[in-house]
């Protein structure tokens, strides 16, 4: 159930199964005259969140970095462990990385995106929408645009990109010019997106402490007496 406490303009209902949003359900009214919109997604369609599928892709770097040795292997100095755990590390934090930090997109990229073509009825010209992962939420951003007259005497700055663009924003899609004139945020609580976050930072403590504790075993195996 998307909500927001600060607006009532957008509500939605989704659901999300892996990576794949396979059902969507939106009303929307516009502030202009109050109009009521209402877009679910087509029955034969699915949006992939491409950050979900990023942090699995790193998650099974990792897991193969660990379990890609014959089971008897032996490893032979400390080195060779903390070599191997700052890479699997190193795709952990890339994969909690992709659920915490959003992409920037512009607002061309977010008006070419597939996603536009999800819904039924289609979105008029006049609005687009954006989904993306925000920590443990799924958010959704609804864009009303301004179509500028090509006489408008304002001054025309595109914008560039951005995880969520403000009011006043500037574009150029298809040949016409528009400006962002109401933005609208929703977001719902993911809870095995917040348990897949706690995994990822014990995990990496984990990874951290083993690391520790081979140095401190490789200062006593390096030290010499005289």
């Amino acid at each position: 159930m998307l909500g927001s406490s600060s607006t009532d303009q957008v509500k939605g209902v989704l659901m999300l199964q892996g990576d794949a949003l396979c059902q969507a359900d939106i009303h929307l009214k516009m502030p202009r005259n109050n109009q009521l919109l209402h877009f679910t997604f087509r029955e034969d369609k699915q949006w992939k969140l491409q950050q979900i599928q990023d942090a699995r892709n790193h998650v099974n770097q990792a897991i193969y970095l660990l379990t890609n040795r014959d089971v008897n292997y032996q490893f032979q100095t400390g080195s060779e462990v903390l070599k191997l755990m700052d890479a699997v590390m190193l795709q952990l934090t890339r994969a909690r990385n992709r659920l915490t930090t959003p992409a920037t997109l512009t607002l061309p990229e977010i008006a070419s995106s597939g996603l536009t073509k999800m819904f039924t009825p289609a979105l008029p010209a006049d609005i687009l929408v954006n989904f993306y992962i925000n920590l443990n939420k799924l958010c959704l951003i609804v864009y009303q645009l301004h179509a500028l007259q090509p006489n408008s005497t304002k001054n025309f700055r595109p914008t560039g990109g951005s995880i969520l663009h403000n009011p006043g924003a500037m574009f150029e899609f298809g040949s016409q010019r528009y400006e962002v004139s109401h933005v609208h945020k929703v977001e719902c609580v993911i809870p095995w997106l917040n348990d897949a976050l706690v995994f990822f930072t014990v995990s990496l403590q984990l990874c951290q402490q083993l690391k520790d504790k081979i140095s401190v075993f490789s200062s006593y195996w390096s030290y010499r007496p005289y």
